[in-house]
């Protein structure tokens, strides 16, 4: 491991291009749940029911109850993790160009990162649905259900609901910046659900690095990943960033 950590901490100095694509893995170390696989929240409720937009457009206020005010009181409260910090240190460094993340939470941004592709939007934020303004999540009154905005729009998550498609600006950006890259970070997540699934194939192809940081061997171990650094993400790149300084 402490080869890989020294390989990684080289690769990583030395480009000024290098892409993270997260995922789950990497916002369970802040205490927020997954949504798939186990203990995940979709074993608790059908996301048909509660989590697709026609489910939402029938009665906003069903799922505003079980599922987003659930996920507001864990985003109000969870903070940035090691490995959050460490990524936004590399943007600050000039390393790392982009985050591609699946995740909901705007912890990348709370972090510092400053150009973050959101493939499935955030909870951070509410949107009303008829003015189309943003209100920060940790300043929506929830008591009353659903909230409205100051014009009497209902508020929804700024996310992408089940039935909905990802924004055509944000998937090609990330096939843009996957290609660009020299290197791709990979961390939290095994890519198997589209269209995450596609940017590490799209880094490799254009002959970049892919390192892998997952707490198991992922689909992408053996078929595109150069290595993989197997634990918590926050160690793995803590040991990474200690190791980056030691080369300065």
């Amino acid at each position: 491991m402490e080869k890989l950590i020294k390989r990684a901490a080289k690769d990583l100095s030395g480009s000024k291009n290098v892409v993270a694509l997260t995922g789950a893995g990497i916002s369970i170390e802040s205490g927020i749940p997954p949504f798939r696989g186990k203990g995940g929240i979709w074993e608790k409720i059908d996301p048909m029911e509660f989590a697709h937009i026609d489910a939402f457009m029938r009665d906003p206020a069903k799922v505003w109850n079980v599922l987003i005010k659930e996920m507001k009181n864990i985003t109000d409260t969870a903070k940035p993790n090691d490995a959050h910090k460490a990524l936004a240190q590399l943007e600050k460094h000039g390393i790392l160009k982009t985050v591609i993340t699946q995740n909901v939470d705007g912890l990348h941004q709370m972090a510092g990162n400053t150009d973050v592709i959101e493939f499935h939007g955030n909870f951070a934020w509410q949107r009303c649905m008829d003015c189309n303004r943003k209100i920060k999540n940790d300043q929506v009154d929830i008591s009353q259900i659903p909230p409205k905005c100051e014009c009497g729009g209902i508020l929804r998550p700024d996310c992408v609901f089940f039935g909905e498609p990802i924004p055509t600006d944000h998937l090609m950006r990330s096939q843009q910046a996957s290609a660009e890259c020299d290197i791709m970070l990979v961390i939290g997540t095994s890519a198997v659900v589209q269209p995450a699934a596609l940017m590490p194939v799209i880094a490799k192809e254009s002959n970049a690095t892919v390192i892998e940081i997952n707490l198991e061997k992922t689909p992408l171990t053996d078929q595109i990943s150069d290595y993989i650094l197997l634990g918590k993400s926050g160690e793995v790149m803590n040991r990474i960033m200690a190791q980056m300084e030691r080369f300065d």
